[in-house]
This record gives structure tokens, C-alpha cells and sequence, in this order.
């Protein structure tokens, strides 16, 4: 027997994508049908996710599709490729919904459309992409690079909050999950909030519709990102709470009307606080974003807030995500006295 959840037959095709991109789907046992519903298998530990996100729970014998691991499936169906070719091949991936996105070793180049078509056909994907060189530019633009099919836009279910978005043309920072979930639950009753590097509404989404707060301007400069922003608020619901403003953030207008300000961006955010501190009330708060050496992190907050000028409190550093060797990427909550 097997924990399941069950899903109506007629959300089936928008769901069941959904619950696989969070990786909350067991994808080596078959889906059964039940009346007007699906009975899905789930991944062992995911039942108070599940719960959370409103779904039943039940169980039910599992019909093993195939036993054996992706990983050894995948490496069976390119077993002809050379040895050093299989040495090579990513035995981890990333999902957005029914897209994959792999890092491909320049060994495995040469056949990345016979390696695309393998984990498609192993993964159950629409589409595979590759990431030569990561993000680049002020915009933030992925390298992406499709090896097999041709649709790039898919949406992601997390924590409650659904992110529709383009592959090839947005990032998405799946390490910075953690920092979602706690935007979640932030107690923000009543407040205004500036989201200074809204993106497609990665915090913007989660404040907006978890924490109370009564208005959340979401400022994005890239066109792209922006037009799923307006998506996003729009398929989330809180259209009524998101302002969104297309443009440099630097150019909002008013002084001293936010009472919390998120400037989730690195390597440059210190050129943008005294903006944040130009629009966020004293006592309110700055998220402030950035990657520092790891024995360094505390004397550098203080440092970039002294030189600003203003009264500050550091109320807690926290890594985000290792950012490379000995860099990580912290988030600090300074209150602005």
C-alpha cells in the first residue's frame, strides 16, 4: 500500500503537473482512476504539504510503472554513447511543471539532442533545456538553451502560490524557497510593502496573499519578467492588494510610506539602499539581499548600512544559499530607527 492523493478527474491535467513540478509526485508509480477522481502516488513525507495545500490523503496499492531509479533508466536508454559521455551525464535536474532543465557537461555537447530526447521520454517531459552559463546582465536572463521540444512556458505550484513563466526568457532561483515560505509567514497586518525587485512576483506573491499586508507595490525593470508578474497576480488572486510599476525602482515616487521594503537582488543591492531608505518609514523594516565571504557576512551589513547614514538595527542575518566557493547569499532584516 501506498500513500496517495486524490485529485478530481477534471483538474487532473492542470494539477497533477503542478504537484509534480514541486516534486511531490512519485513518477516511477502508475496514476490509477477512482470514480471522478485520480488517486496519485506521492513521495513518502510529502503528506503535510499536501494537507496544507488542501488535498485528501489516502492510500492505496501501488502499480509500479517501472522500479528501477530515473537515473538508471536514463543511462540504460543512452547506454551507446561513449563511456566518458555516461561519466558525465546529470544524475539531478530541475522541474517546472512538465519542463527539465539540466547542466550538461561539454563532454555530453556533442549529443545533446539523443541525451534531450532520453530524459524526456524517462522524465515524462514536454520539454528540455539546458543552462550553459546561468543568469546574466542587470535583467537577469537565463542562458537557456532547448535540446529537445519547443514550449518553454510552464508554471510552478509553491507553497501555495502558483508562478507561471518562460524557461528560455526568466530565471527562477529554486534555492531561495526557503526565503518564499518565510515572506509567507511574515505577520505584515496592515502594512505597505515595496518590493523593490519584484521579478515575476517571487516575495511579492507570497506577501500579498498570505500576510495581512494592505498594499504591496512590486517594482520589476524587465519586460519579460514584468508581463508575468501581471500573470501571476492576476491567477493568484490579489490583484486588489499588488500594485505593480514598471521600471527602475529607483525612480519610485513618495518618501517615508513603506513600512517593510524587500530588495531581493545580489552582488549590487547596496547601490539601491538609499532609495530604500528614501521610501521606508523609521521603525519599518529592509529585507536586504546580497552575497558576502562567509566569515565576513556581519561586518559587511554593518558596514554598507553605517556608511548610508541612517539609524539602523540588525535584527537577523540568514544564509539563503551558497553562492560559490566560500560566498553565500544572505538576507538581512534591519529595522530602520
Amino acid at each position: 500500500m501506498a500513500k496517495q492523493v486524490r485529485i478530481r478527474s477534471s483538474e487532473a491535467a492542470d494539477v497533477i503537473p503542478y504537484l509534480t513540478g514541486m516534486g511531490l509526485v512519485d513518477r516511477s508509480a502508475k496514476i490509477s482512476k477512482d470514480g471522478d477522481c485520480r488517486s496519485v502516488p506521492i513521495i513518502p513525507g510529502t503528506e503535510d504539504e499536501l494537507v496544507r495545500m488542501g488535498y485528501e490523503i489516502t492510500e492505496g496499492p501501488a502499480y509500479t510503472m517501472e522500479r528501477r531509479k530515473p537515473q538508471e533508466r536514463i543511462l540504460n536508454e543512452l547506454s551507446e554513447l561513449p563511456e566518458d559521455v555516461l561519466r558525465a551525464l546529470p544524475m539531478k535536474w530541475e522541474y517546472v511543471g512538465d519542463i527539465v532543465t539540466l547542466k550538461l557537461d561539454e563532454r555530453c555537447l556533442p549529443y545533446k539532442e539523443t541525451v534531450g530526447r532520453a530524459y524526456a521520454e524517462v522524465l515524462s517531459a514536454k520539454t528540455v533545456c539546458i543552462d550553459p552559463s546561468g543568469i546574466a546582465g542587470e535583467l537577469r536572463r537565463p542562458s537557456t538553451e532547448i535540446i529537445y521540444g519547443s514550449d518553454t512556458e510552464s508554471v510552478r505550484l509553491e507553497n501555495g502560490i502558483f508562478y507561471q513563466f518562460d524557461v528560455s526568457r526568466i530565471m527562477f532561483a529554486s534555492g531561495n524557497v526557503d526565503e518564499r515560505h518565510r515572506m509567507r509567514e511574515l505577520d505584515c497586518t496592515g502594512e505597505t510593502v515595496v518590493d523593490m525587485f519584484a521579478g515575476i512576483g517571487y516575495f511579492t506573491l507570497p506577501i500579498a496573499k498570505f500576510t495581512g499586508a494592505r498594499k504591496v507595490f512590486a517594482c520589476e525593470k524587465n519586460p519579460d519578467s514584468y508581463r508575468y508578474l501581471i500573470k501571476n497576480i492576476d491567477r493568484n488572486g490579489v490583484i486588489e492588494k499588488v500594485v505593480p510599476v514598471l521600471g527602475d525602482n529607483r525612480h519610485i515616487l513618495g518618501k517615508k510610506f513603506a513600512d517593510r521594503v524587500v530588495m531581493g537582488y545580489v552582488q549590487t543591492t547596496s547601490a539601491f539602499l538609499p532609495k530604500a531608505l528614501e521610501i521606508v518609514k523609521r521603525g519599518g523594516i529592509i529585507h536586504y539581499h546580497d552575497t558576502f565571504y562567509v566569515n565576513e557576512y556581519e561586518e559587511k551589513v554593518e558596514k554598507i548600512f553605517s556608511a548610508a547614514g541612517e539609524g539602523f538595527e540588525i535584527e537577523r542575518i540568514k544564509e539563503v544559499k551558497s553562492f560559490a566557493p566560500s560566498v553565500s547569499h544572505y538576507v538581512a532584516d534591519v529595522r530602520i530607527l
